[in-house]
């Protein structure tokens, strides 16, 4: 029988007989999807989504890890890239050409898969049309005296290209006042030959991409500039070739992205060239922020501190210590008011911070190599002395770097970026899902539980993947993400992350933990974009035209999409089967009682009917009976007359006798031809559910309820809501060499909907700490009990848990 939610709903026409409460029940119906989900898979039967490297990441449980772990694995599989295209090229004396980033075969045949990323917003054009480069050549070709390191990297090394990367350039900055970070990065390069092996983080784990030498320059080959070439012939007549080359086409300035200040130094557009093809083009890194890079160049976290939050503004940055800082304004949008030579929405580097005679200073990077503060303490301002100069080690320039004070750095600047990094004193877990994300603002029934062996400190990093890499393709919904941490079981949370209004891709807290079990409860909240195009249409708009393109970003995407591949957990799978065979049991009893109630009604009306009809039968054989005895005393009459020879008896009256006889001869229906309820066979009734059941699992139309026009579907119905997060939780936690079982932690997901077969205690022990934020202005009429009951409720016990604001300004 058909389910009550597939009965047939009113059509529009008749929707102005429904109530209130109808019609609204009804537009929810139709908004959200009935078949709510997300492609996995963008490239049709590609082997390598399939076998992904890291199964532990698709729901399974994880091994222990220290966070330097992955890094070595990358590094050792990047070097080993290097030296296997070394051998190859040596082998066949030529130099490397990277056959999936080529710019010179991208650029002359006009593709532009190098800098233009898939085009996704509706009538628009592709990013990364603005980029006008005029030629690419090698390494050895640009500079005179070409070295990758020349001393170790500097913040003064950096200047922005054409690119609008300035928040990995500031991130670059931020890395080259630690010595080493930068240099983890480099893991490999081979100058003649052409290759070099960068690693980088992404979605939790450390990845490796190699590239070859060639880099785009701002000027045309001299064959192909037409009036630059005459004005060369002119002034050069003995050269004028390699005369153009030395004025254009030479060293760090000839460069149309990122170059180093040192004419000859290489490490900075070669990094950035390696960025790009590991995101798929120089569009997709254009615009972020420098705590999302140092992530990315690190595998360490981000917090966003917003100037007007911080608490205590008498602390000092700790900068380089344990976090790397960097800052922004404008983030609430241009205000197009005097910032003295602060940029809004661009990314600076926060270099060093001290305190020196009851002065506290902080030296600051514009990461474009100009631009600077024209406030107290700038170059030339009349704070600077001798003294100071030396006590700073400051020279002046227009070179970007440039000092503030304290408070002049909270009042121009409305964000922070605070990044921890992790050594391997560090150990970390995690794990991916896919969630179906309402479009409610509540929490969502899957969690995250793991339980810690060891009392410490923890961080927790709820995040999404980065869809950076698969520009384009992205589709039109993206995420907001909040969690809360509570004690399993525990209604009252311990601690919850921050809203994060510009850094979506995570959100994380740190806090000291008892032994014991945990609960992360997740909050997304999904947006719809309406000018992008869905995933479908992208897809079909470049299959034929960008194969190559569409190739490779939708292998990023199905590899990254692979991380949340639902794999169910063994007592998930038994909850499940449970579930389901419960849940067909209870459909099969309610179809049974439904089919023995018809035909019990049946047979009470047949019955009935058989009763009725047996008394007119006897009736019938009443006034038959009297018939008969008349008809008696009328034949003895008439034989008597034919006996005497009186008459004959007429063709009429034999007839008439006849048809009285053969009434008596009919008898009147049994009960017993009644179709008794017994008569039904278990066979026939099994046979007569699964018909029954088989016509309840028609599908219908997607978004359109059964019996409703395709003319008659409104906006919702026809495209509806079908929000889908493929989320990873992360606990980095403490590790010693004491310690006897090296994971601490483990970690597990949990999904309520798939364990309604288990004991009801834990479901409810499960869902006690779904309710409302504290702050919810609905809060109060969900708390029970007495006023003790609803204080704990919101206060809970006493839990030893401290939530770090380390690092602070």
């Amino acid at each position: 029988m058909p389910e009550p939610d597939n009965q047939p709903q009113p059509s529009a026409k008749d929707s102005k007989l429904l109530g209130p409460q109808d019609t609204i029940d009804r537009f929810w119906a139709k908004f959200t999807s009935r078949t709510p989900g997300k492609a996995t898979s963008v490239i049709p039967q590609s082997p390598h989504a399939v076998r992904l490297p890291n199964a532990v990441y698709r729901g399974q449980q994880p091994p222990p890890e220290a966070t330097y772990v992955s890094y070595d694995d990358a590094v050792a599989i990047c070097r080993a890239k290097v030296e296997k295209i070394v051998k190859e090229c040596r082998r066949i004396n030529m130099r490397y050409r990277d056959p999936h980033f080529d710019l010179e075969a991208d650029l002359k045949l006009g593709r532009r898969d190098c800098l233009e990323s898939l085009p996704s917003i509706q009538e628009g054009k592709p990013p990364g049309h603005t980029f006008k480069p005029q030629s690419a050549k090698r390494v050895v070709d640009i500079f005179d005296e070409p070295q990758f390191f020349v001393d170790a990297p500097s913040s003064n090394d950096v200047k922005q290209g054409r690119d609008g990367d300035c928040w990995l350039m500031a991130a670059l900055c931020t890395l080259s006042n630690k010595p080493g970070l930068i240099e983890k990065i480099c893991v490999a390069h081979d100058q003649d030959v052409g290759v070099y092996g960068f690693v980088f983080y992404r979605d939790g784990e450390w990845i490796s991409e190699i590239i070859d030498d060639y880099l785009y320059l701002t000027k045309p080959d001299y064959d192909e500039s037409y009036l630059d070439r005459v004005l060369f012939d002119e002034l050069e007549r003995a050269n004028p070739e390699e005369a153009y080359r030395r004025v254009y086409q030479s060293n760090s300035s000839a460069l149309y992205f990122a170059q180093c200040q040192d004419p000859q130094k290489t490490w900075l557009p070669l990094l950035e060239k390696c960025y790009a093809k590991a995101h798929g083009d120089y569009a997709s890194i254009e615009g972020g922020f420098g705590g999302e890079g140092i992530e990315d160049l690190t595998g360490g976290i981000t917090s966003e501190l917003f100037t007007s939050d911080i608490l205590d503004k008498g602390e000092l940055l700790r900068v380089n210590d344990e976090f790397l800082f960097g800052c922004s304004t404008g983030v609430w949008g241009l205000n197009r008011s005097d910032n003295k030579g602060i940029v809004e929405l661009h990314a600076y580097s926060v270099q060093k911070a001290v305190e020196i005679d009851g002065q506290r200073l902080l030296r600051l990077k514009n990461p474009w190599g100009k631009g600077e503060w024209k406030g107290a303490w700038s170059d030339g301002s009349k704070e600077w002395t001798s003294e100071w100069l030396q006590k700073l080690g400051h020279r002046f320039g227009e070179d970007g770097d440039f000092w503030m004070t304290y408070s002049d750095l909270l009042r121009k600047f409305q964000a922070f970026e605070r990044t921890q990094l992790f050594g391997p004193d560090w150990g970390v877990v995690q794990t991916w899902t896919t969630l179906t994300v309402p479009w409610t603002t509540s929490y969502h029934d899957t969690s995250f539980c793991f339980t810690i062996s060891k009392p410490g400190p923890v961080v927790i990093v709820l995040s999404q993947l980065d869809d950076r890499y698969f520009r384009g393709l992205q589709g039109q919904y993206h995420f907001q993400l909040a969690f809360r941490l509570h004690k399993t079981g525990h209604e009252e949370y311990i601690v919850r992350s921050q809203s994060q209004y510009r850094m979506r891709r995570s959100v994380n807290v740190e806090v000291e933990l008892e032994q014991g079990s945990y609960q992360v409860r997740l909050k997304i909240i999904a947006s719809r974009r309406e000018q992008v195009l869905p995933l479908d249409q992208v897809i079909r708009n470049n299959a034929k035209k960008r194969r190559d393109k569409l190739i490779r970003v939708g292998l990023a995407y199905d590899l990254a999409h692979g991380k949340g591949k639902f794999v169910e957990l063994p007592e998930e799978k038994a909850a499940k089967e449970s579930r389901d065979r419960t849940i067909r049991q209870a459909k099969r009893e309610e179809v049974k009682r439904r089919i023995l109630c018809a035909r019990e009604q049946s047979h009470y009306m047949r019955r009935k009917q058989l009763r009725r009809e047996k008394r007119r039968a006897k009736n019938k054989g009443r006034i038959q009976s009297r018939f008969e005895k008349r008809d008696n005393r009328t034949a003895s009459n008439s034989d008597l007359k034919v006996a005497q020879g009186m008459g004959k008896v007429s063709p009429a009256d034999e007839a008439s006798k006849d048809s009285r006889q053969v009434s008596r001869k009919e008898e009147p229906a049994s009960s017993e031809d009644s179709e008794s309820l017994s008569d039904l066979s278990g066979r026939e009734l099994d046979l007569e559910i699964d018909a029954h059941l088989k016509e309840s699992r028609e599908p219908a139309k997607e978004g359109c309820p059964p019996g409703a026009d395709q003319e008659e579907l409104d906006e919702f119905e026809k495209d509806p809501w079908n929000a889908v997060a493929v989320i990873g939780l992360r606990v980095y936690y403490k590790i010693s060499d004491t310690d006897e079982n090296p994971q601490v932690v483990k970690l597990k997901v949990v999904r309520p909907q798939l364990l309604e077969g288990v004991s009801k205690d834990e479901m409810e022990e499960c869902q006690k700490s779904q309710g409302l934020d504290i702050d919810d202005s609905s809060k109060d009429a969900t708390l029970e009990g007495g006023i003790a009951a609803r204080k704990k409720s919101i206060i809970g016990e006493e839990v030893r848990s401290v939530h770090k604001d380390k690092g602070q300004p």
